[in-house]
């Protein structure tokens, strides 16, 4: 079963990562890539479907294994991605991005399996709530308001790391719903980050340079989950020089990319 869990957390990060180079196909070098206009695309949509189908495998994998096996496997979403990406924009990826991108997931895999299990139900409270969402959205603005002064790789990375900033507080008040007291009011809550989250991804795809936007997402969700669940939730966080040499390795990695990956043009209308 365990084998079995592996596999299909490995389908699920390829459909994750088709989903995500189809959607920066139909974002990038576009002047309007705000949601209203990106829904109107049949092909965006289909990469979104493609990622809630990514996220279905990845649900059903963790009911079939444990996490310290399922969990690896998303991180390859990024060294699927690369090669995808690249081929929709008719190029081959180069060696340093695909190396830049090895050294990312090395990185992050590392940070994920470090991170102890929580165990037990978890409670997040009313004014925990506000300042999940009150944190996450003022670190989001920021992050934002600092792409508007960055170079094209620095605004991609600010602008995706600000989306995943919004989905890790999407995920802790998911878990919270889940595993802790069932709330009407944390479920209205939820859509908000989520949203934002999404809006400002495209933003980021939209810029190009989509080996850093996608690392950067990738690195930020995790991250500001486990930073969340320690600070509201009260679960363990990971200690001792490895995750130190782990997140150096991720940003290592990330500076890598934003050096050797390009800058997708805009495309002429079809």
């Amino acid at each position: 079963m365990t084998v079995l869990a592996a596999a299909i957390a490995l389908v699920g990060s390829l459909f994750f990562a088709l989903g995500a180079a189809v959607q920066q196909f139909e974002a990038v070098g576009s002047a309007r890539p705000g949601l209203l206009a990106l829904l109107r695309r049949p092909r965006w949509l289909l990469g979104g479907a493609s990622i809630a189908a990514g996220g279905l495998l990845h649900i059903a994998a963790l009911g079939l294994g444990p996490l310290t096996v399922v969990q690896p496997m998303g991180v390859a979403s990024l060294l699927f991605a690369l090669p995808i990406a690249a081929t929709l924009h008719g190029r081959r990826p180069s060696r340093a991005e695909l190396s830049a991108a090895g050294v990312v997931a090395a990185g992050l895999m590392a940070l994920v399996l470090l991170v102890p299990e929580a165990e037990g139900p978890v409670h997040l409270g009313t004014t925990g709530v506000v300042t999940l969402i009150g944190v996450a959205g003022a670190a989001a603005a920021l992050l934002w308001a600092g792409s508007l002064a960055a170079a094209p790789a620095g605004r991609a990375a600010l602008l995706a790391t600000s989306a995943g900033v919004l989905y890790g507080a999407t995920a802790t008040l998911m878990r919270a719903l889940v595993d802790g007291t069932w709330n009407w009011w944390y479920l209205l809550a939820l859509p908000v980050p989520a949203l934002l989250a999404l809006a400002m991804l495209q933003r980021a795809y939209a810029v190009g340079h989509f080996g850093v936007s996608f690392a950067s997402l990738q690195i930020a969700d995790p991250l500001t989950a486990v930073a969340f669940g320690a600070l509201l939730l009260g679960e363990p966080l990971p200690t001792g020089v490895l995750p130190v040499v782990a997140a150096a390795l991720t940003a290592v990695g990330t500076v890598a990319l934003a050096r050797t990956s390009p800058l997708e043009e805009r495309r002429a209308p079809a």
